[in-house]
This record gives C-alpha cells, structure tokens and sequence, in this order.
C-alpha cells in the first residue's frame, strides 16, 4: 500500500514538473522581428560575386 502511494506521488510530481517546464508562444505570426517575407540582401548570389 505504501509503495503504490509512494509512485502516486512520484507521478503527480513528475506531471506538475513537465507541465510547468512547458511553455506558452503569446506572440501572434505577424509579431516576428525577422522578416520571412523578403529574401536577405545576400541571398541568391554566387559566392565571390557580386
């Protein structure tokens, strides 16, 4: 009885640990500070060449 007790807790404590690990994304898709809608000045070009 007390063993199963001992692993009631045991994955209680483990549930409440991953679930704080886990996080939350708050920012919207258009709040990114990288802009995915136009290539970089360096990109599609040979290297070497400009």
């Amino acid at each position: 009885m007390k063993n199963r007790f001992n692993k009631l807790i045991l994955a209680t404590l483990l549930a409440i640990l991953g679930l704080s690990l886990t996080g939350c994304l708050n920012k919207a898709a258009d709040q990114s500070s990288i802009p995915w809608s136009r290539p970089a000045s360096w990109e599609n070009q040979v290297p070497g060449f400009q």
